[in-house]
């Protein structure tokens, strides 16, 4: 900096108001300071001047595992939204590690980071949880008043069972699992019942607690137990897939003898189209709202503490 204030004839604390565009500087002036910068290949040392100002201009995003593609695409469009805000993002991939989702939460406790977006379904995180700490969480309540950005898992079970309704299923079933940490898509499950118990239509449920060890064994046998089963919505779309393929091994077909509606609409790439009917989550929506929630959070603006985003059924191959 210095060198780039004698190039330009201007003082070193000129400099620093062109950089960081943090004080008022004659038109003339910023356009001396920046031909010196340009002249010198000068370069800021962004680790030193954002100890200075207490931030390091960083947030980080904890996601479950990068292979799932919705949280490969969330963590996509995250990164786009962050950086159009000059903010970077560290990615941890956590596979369920508490101890790794801990340690971020002790950098953003110490300013190593600026802030955190959470996805996350590990036991014992809630008591490293604060409300004064900036972080929004994904689908999942804290204790702590904490921002989180959710889709509409309840109308979204309404919608599937609707759909299987109105396509003529007479005996639906929603199949999926379930875990004893709190998050949004368990409304998927009351969502659906609701709306089967409304039209006075007979249902079936299949809940399994995780971690579930056999997928298809159980598919199969529920199956087994309730052939007259029709409609089902599957709580997302891995056992959606799951559901088809079994059914497809028993000899029945998917959707002339059972419809099958499953819960996210996330491709594993963007040239790639959907198949099987489901109920569409707006992941872009979502990581778009969040990361706008936690630039607001870091930067001690105001913003909603809940945001539930509106989905829509897609009609595939697996309803007629």
């Amino acid at each position: 900096m210095k060198d780039v204030a004698k190039e330009a004839g201007v003082g070193l604390g000129t400099v620093s108001r062109v950089i960081n565009k943090n004080g008022p500087v004659k038109e003339s002036t910023r356009l001396k300071v920046e031909r010196a910068i340009e002249t010198l290949k000068y370069k800021p040392n962004e680790v030193a001047r954002n100890f200075k100002m207490q931030q390091s201009r960083s947030v980080a995003l904890i996601v479950p595992t990068i292979w799932h593609p919705f949280f490969s695409k969330f963590a996509y469009h995250v990164e786009q939204v962050l950086s159009n805000n000059g903010y970077k993002m560290i990615l941890c991939n956590s596979q369920s590690d508490v101890m790794k989702e801990i340690n971020y939460i002790s950098m953003l406790e110490k300013n190593k980071i600026d802030g955190l977006i959470a996805i996350t379904y590990s036991h014992d995180l809630d008591q490293y949880i604060t409300s004064h700490l900036p972080i929004v969480s994904i689908d999942r309540h804290f204790t702590e008043d904490v921002v989180y950005v959710t889709s509409d898992n309840e109308k979204g079970g309404q919608i599937a069972a609707d759909e299987l309704i109105k396509r003529g299923c007479r005996n639906i079933a929603f199949l999926g699992s379930v875990s004893d940490i709190k998050n949004e898509s368990m409304r998927r499950r009351q969502g659906f019942e609701a709306e089967a118990k409304q039209s006075s239509i007979s249902y079936r449920v299949l809940e399994l607690e995780e971690p579930v060890e056999d997928i298809n064994e159980s598919v199969r046998t529920f199956f087994h137990e309730h052939p007259d089963v029709d409609g089902v919505f599957a709580m997302n779309d891995k056992w959606a897939r799951i559901i088809i393929s079994t059914l497809q091994n028993e000899r029945k077909r998917v959707p002339e003898d059972v419809q099958v509606i499953g819960y996210d609409g996330i491709t594993a790439s963007k040239e790639e189209e959907l198949t099987f009917s489901t109920i569409k989550q707006p992941v872009h929506l979502m990581a778009e709202k969040a990361a706008e929630a936690i630039i607001s959070i870091i930067n001690d603006q105001p913003t909603d503490e809940k945001m539930i985003l509106p989905v829509e059924f897609y009609n595939g191959t697996s309803t007629k």
